[in-house]
């Protein structure tokens, strides 16, 4: 299906403010063809690639040693297998809101999912919920992650016949893709029930499937993990030697062990990184905790893909361009990647900030059900005004606690 367009007019403003560590955006903006309007600055210049994947969250890269002044067709053979699609339908920015060209504010929404091949596409919840905000100023990029159990008013979607009514947030991807609408009207669902709540439209958007993300840190090699807090894996065990998800284990009829992530830094493979960010049993915030820690991996996966090595080897190259291109599905509100990445060539994995809704632990409503508190919706007006950065000086306690 192609992607839907709906322009997005220009947001003045900029954010003159001290810088945390920064995040992996994705691409989008509601609109026909833009020009990038990145302010110059001078600063270090990543590879190509390595803007790709702070771009997508992960690697989309392209070949070894090109810089951002490389040419455009590159991007766009390197980016050409992504599936693409309308994921935002009426949540995507108007006209008032800045959609005609890439010179504002870019508001992006991360979907993940964990599709399992005996799953239904169907059936299927997404468990990771991240706004991405990169300010006018194109040189910082912010994740907000949004608990999975936060209550919500899902509105009906006419897509798969869903009347409307309130559920935990991450149903609302469920209730979207059902009778037919799959994780395209998952998506849309999702983000107008996100720009309900916040009162944030957005850009563009990504989904994200976990299992290929397993794939994709494989492909780099492995990822520089910090583990905070001590944690048994509840879905995968020990068989020999080897880490195995539990249901592959039980078919091998050997002896299991549990797997325990200890306390420290140190490289994971794709299946120890993928199964530790999972992780919320145990973990003394529960689901605050996974947010945080699928938040490193990104920021682990987007730091590795600079790492020289990974850009001197062009078969290393073209296997991440193939992984990468089986773990996302992206929404460019019709905007060509090439010229999005051009904009945003002020953005490294180290200007992306990680942080916290609802301080970091569960803030009940009236009903005790998990809601945004006062704080976070604070912090959804000021990406709604292009103020994130400003907020965050005056509100420290919303940055990451991780590495």
């Amino acid at each position: 299906m192609p992607v839907q367009t709906s322009p997005r007019p220009t947001s003045l403003d900029s954010d003159p403010y001290p810088r945390a560590s920064a995040t992996i955006p994705t691409q989008g903006g509601r609109g026909g063809q833009r020009t990038g309007g990145a302010k110059k600055r001078t600063r270090r210049k990543d590879p190509l690639w390595a803007r790709l994947t702070v771009v997508f969250g992960a690697v989309l890269m392209m070949t070894s040693g090109v810089a951002i002044v490389g040419s455009k067709a590159l991007i766009s053979q390197a980016t050409g297998n992504i599936s693409q699609k309308n994921l935002l339908g009426g949540a995507g920015k108007s006209d008032a809101e800045g959609g005609a060209d890439l010179d504002g504010p870019i508001d992006m929404l991360l979907l993940g999912v964990d599709a399992r091949e005996r799953w239904a596409a169907d059936d299927v919840r997404a468990d990771s919920i991240i706004v991405l905000h990169i300010p006018s100023s194109h040189d910082q990029a912010y994740m907000i992650s949004i608990p999975r159990d936060t209550e919500a008013q899902i509105p009906a979607f006419e897509k798969s016949g869903f009347p409307g009514g309130t559920d935990k947030i991450n149903a609302a991807f469920q209730a979207g893709a059902r009778n037919g609408g799959g994780w395209e009207g998952g998506a849309q669902l999702m983000a107008q029930t996100i720009k309900n709540m916040t009162g944030v439209s957005f850009d563009g958007a990504a989904i994200i499937n976990f299992g290929g993300f397993k794939n994709v840190i494989d492909t780099l090699g492995s990822v520089r993990i910090c583990v905070k807090h001590e944690v048994k894996s509840i879905h995968t065990v020990m068989v020999d030697g080897k880490q195995m998800w539990k249901a592959d284990a039980k078919k091998t009829g050997r002896p299991m062990t549990p797997v325990v992530y200890k306390k420290g830094c140190r490289q994971m493979s794709g299946l120890e990184a993928l199964d530790y960010s999972r992780q919320r049993y145990g973990l003394p915030g529960g689901d605050y905790d996974r947010q945080q820690n699928q938040q490193q991996l990104i920021k682990a996966m987007a730091k590795k893909a600079t790492d020289k090595g990974m850009l001197t080897n062009p078969v290393k190259v073209n296997q991440l361009i193939r992984a990468a291109g089986k773990a996302f599905v992206l929404d460019t509100g019709g905007v060509p990647v090439p010229d999005f990445i051009f904009t945003l060539r002020g953005v490294s994995a180290n200007e992306l900030t990680m942080l916290r809704t609802n301080g970091g632990t569960f803030h009940g409503n009236a009903n005790n059900r998990e809601a945004l508190s006062e704080q976070t919706l604070e912090m959804f007006k000021a990406v709604k005004n292009d103020k994130l950065g400003e907020f965050v000086y005056a509100n420290p306690s919303v940055l990451s606690t991780r590495k």
